[in-house]
């Protein structure tokens, strides 16, 4: 893995890795657009062995320029190729002229937009239209190519980026290609990961070509994607002497009526996760079902608030949230669990709560839907998507400690800390009841088993959690997403912990 492969960049640092690439690598601009067209071209006849009739869709700069050159292998392998143009091919410039002059010269024809596309011959669509400089939404016939593309049916390869998606935000800009895989090049976009970027791009592909990496000081991601590999270098170790008391004993909190499962779900992926102990306090009629369900959970029915002195004093992590409720009795458990003194995991209505009642602290990790992630910073859900970055710092910088922005593309980051984690896994199926109970286990968990090292690293502990979580799900996820339960992922979590 190279150190492209696990960075993320807005657009225009991407456009100083190719000028560093350019003028101080010696690499020639057309070489770098030649290596590029080649990866595309490799990924695409490897995908798609039997589409031997392609249908590339170029515009006016160097992506385009990328799909002249992937037209001529195309036409160099033999392929019934057509390209359409919607620029005016005599007024390209730079490197995508001479990629359109070799076109020409070896034998290729250029048809112009005429404002429809006969979708009847092609098997395979290449769009080379629009690449990451896009600013302004999309209009006139650009506009039309991009709908008429989603509506063919036909499997779109997007060449480093969809055409209408923007690079730095994920943002629709008024019409954006649906593909099913993008090849991208240099390094990964910021755009690919957020907002719309997940559901547009399809299977996104890196090819770094060739370019060495920067300096991280001159060109800093923006975002870091945790990695396998990361994840298996961070798992806890445990010693041949380690006992239960070694492995830290989570306290959960939660549950009110009605909402006994959430607390369950909670501990139990605790335990799952490594944790040496795991107490629940919940209501009173909660705690049979519970125990009959999970024997290996300790369970106390909270009445009052000195229930909780004992739990409190011998927790090292609280977990609180899942099943909370708002109301008298959940807002005692809230306040006894702040001001306790022990680092937190904080989700579900105790981030209501909070969001009610601001406060700020080092020793916690937060981990809001965008739903939840608008309440605490006085917007909304719609506000979160749209600026996940900056719904972060916002989170950070007002919470402090640390925050797990969930969705797809979860991002983790602390307060002070420049480049948060991207969590590249999850999948639709784990929309469902419960899922985020199961990572505030995990996350607990994990804390608790890190001990004092979680001071130093609650982010990249909270970032192997989500990671476990996502990558289970999607484990749990091989025989269907549709049905998939939250307690479907606690086989798959073990599995996850013990490579």
């Amino acid at each position: 893995m190279t150190e492209m492969s696990h960075s993320v960049f807005t657009p225009e640092q991407v456009r100083e890795l190719d000028r560093i690439a350019i003028e101080e690598q010696g690499i020639p601009g057309y070489e770098l657009m030649n290596r590029a067209a080649r990866a595309f071209f490799d990924v695409a006849t490897a995908r798609y062995p039997d589409a031997r009739r392609w249908l590339v869709l170029c515009g006016s700069g160097n992506n385009a320029g990328d799909g002249y050159v992937i037209a001529r292998l195309a036409l160099d392998a033999g392929l019934d190729m057509q390209l359409i143009t919607l620029a005016n091919a005599a007024k390209l410039a730079g490197d995508a002229a001479t990629a359109c002059e070799d076109y020409i010269s070896a034998g290729g024809e250029i048809t112009d937009w005429t404002g429809s596309i006969d979708f009847s011959e092609p098997n395979l669509v290449i769009d080379a239209l629009l690449g990451t400089g896009l600013t302004r939404e999309l209009d006139g016939d650009y506009l039309e190519a991009v709908n008429a593309i989603n509506e063919s049916g036909l499997p779109v390869l997007a060449v480093d980026i969809p055409s209408g998606l923007n690079g730095a935000s994920g943002a629709v800009m008024g019409a954006a290609i649906k593909a099913v895989l993008t090849v991208t090049f240099v390094a990964f976009k910021q755009g690919l990961f957020l907002g719309h970027g997940p559901d547009l791009a399809g299977e996104t592909l890196l090819d770094d070509l060739g370019i060495s990496p920067a300096d991280p000081d001159r060109v800093p991601p923006t975002l870091r994607i945790f990695s396998d590999e990361q994840a298996q270098q961070q798992l806890p170790r445990r010693n041949r002497s380690g006992h239960k008391g070694a492995y830290g004993h989570v306290l959960v909190l939660g549950g009110n009526e009605g909402m006994g499962g959430a607390v369950h779900l909670a501990g139990e992926a605790a335990l799952r996760s490594g944790a040496g102990l795991v107490s629940v306090a919940t209501r009173p009629g909660n705690v049979q079902a519970i125990l009959e369900a999970r024997p290996e959970l300790m369970c106390r029915g909270i009445e009052a608030d000195d229930d909780l002195d004992e739990l409190l004093e011998k927790a090292t992590v609280l977990a609180l949230g899942p099943g909370l409720g708002q109301d008298d009795w959940a807002r005692c458990l809230y306040r006894r669990a702040l001001a306790a003194g022990k680092p937190l995991v904080v989700d579900a209505d105790a981030l209501n709560l909070l969001a009610a009642e601001p406060a700020r602290r080092d020793d916690w990790v937060l981990t809001p839907h965008p739903g939840e992630a608008g309440r605490l910073t006085n917007s909304s859900a719609a506000a979160v998507q749209s600026d996940r970055m900056g719904s972060l710092r916002a989170l950070t910088e007002t919470y402090g400690g640390t925050v797990l922005l969930k969705g797809h593309g979860t991002l983790v980051g602390s307060d002070g800390d420049a480049v948060p984690w991207l969590i590249r896994g999850g999948n639709p199926g784990m929309g469902t009841a419960g899922m985020g109970d199961v990572l505030t286990g995990v996350t607990a968990a994990l804390l608790a088993q890190f001990g004092e090292q979680a001071v130093e690293s609650r982010k990249d502990i909270a970032a192997l959690a989500a990671w476990l979580h996502a990558t289970a799900g999607d484990r749990a996820a091989g025989t269907g997403e549709r049905g998939l339960i939250a307690s479907d992922l606690f086989t798959e979590l073990r599995k996850c912990l013990n490579p």
